[in-house]
């Protein structure tokens, strides 16, 4: 009998062992690690094991899932996603909306975007879609106007009027906050901003309208899109408690995007 009661138990933890997985999953420091801690802790009661990487910059993270280094990561929108499997021939596809951060302009040297004086200075991301993200901000904010038909891929090539002349650099979108004291203004990814310690909703001279197309999304390799853990990652993320935990850590700086 009791041979039999610890085979049975020996069956079972070597059942359960088999029933665990572990996957890699990339994100970018500040608000999309913080969140996936917290997606760790309702996929480790589904039985999915999550190991978080964090990246500092938004080129390495889809090269390293292409590559097969990672599983999944959460760090980028779709119009960003489109724009790297298109330029870089990556085989990615987004398999869930988990969050969105609405962009911001920030400045140590005036209070609204009306007192940038005649050649002031603003700095952008440098990579092709938020920075397009950022010119349509400004343009939306009257600072500038762009070329409507070119959609989110314009490009500063695609600037139309510039009463003021403004200069308009583009710098590593990391590097943004730091460069406030050396430009009038900056026009900073959320989560780059938070880092720093810049609530939009409270430190940010305008804000990115709540319409603009740049909801985050989960991205994996196509062949792992009907994967089960991926059903379990995405129903872990898309979860009351993390829409819970979000609502109160960002105070709004954040929300939900499902």
């Amino acid at each position: 009998m009791k041979k039999f009661i610890l085979a049975a138990a020996i069956a079972a933890f070597a059942a359960g062992s088999a029933a665990a997985e572990t996957i890699k999953v990339g994100v970018t420091p500040g608000p999309h690690a913080q969140i996936m801690e917290k997606v760790k802790e309702v996929a480790a009661t589904k039985g999915l094991d999550i190991e978080i990487l964090e990246f500092s910059d938004y080129v390495v993270p889809n090269q390293a899932l292409n590559d097969g280094e990672l599983n999944a990561n959460s760090f980028q929108h779709q119009p960003y996603l489109d724009n790297q499997v298109t330029d870089r021939g990556f085989d990615l596809v987004s398999v869930a909306k988990n969050v969105n951060f609405p962009m911001g302009v920030y400045s140590n040297k005036v209070k609204s975007l009306e007192e940038l004086e005649d050649g002031a200075t603003v700095s952008i991301p440098n990579d092709p879609t938020n920075g397009g993200r950022a010119l349509l901000v400004l343009a939306d904010k009257g600072v500038i106007s762009v070329d409507e038909a070119k959609g989110v891929k314009v490009g500063i090539a695609d600037v139309t009027e510039n009463p003021k002349n403004i200069r308009i650099v583009e710098l590593d979108a990391a590097q943004l906050p730091r460069s406030l004291d050396d430009v009038d203004a900056s026009v900073i990814n959320t989560n780059y901003a938070i880092e720093a310690g810049l609530n939009p909703k409270t430190d940010s001279i305008a804000i990115e309208g709540e319409k603009a197309p740049y909801v985050n999304v989960i991205a994996v390799r196509s062949a792992d899109k009907d994967a089960p853990w991926v059903k379990t990652l995405v129903e872990s993320y898309q979860n009351d408690e993390i829409k819970a935990f979000i609502a109160d850590e960002f105070k709004g700086a954040v929300v939900t995007g499902w």
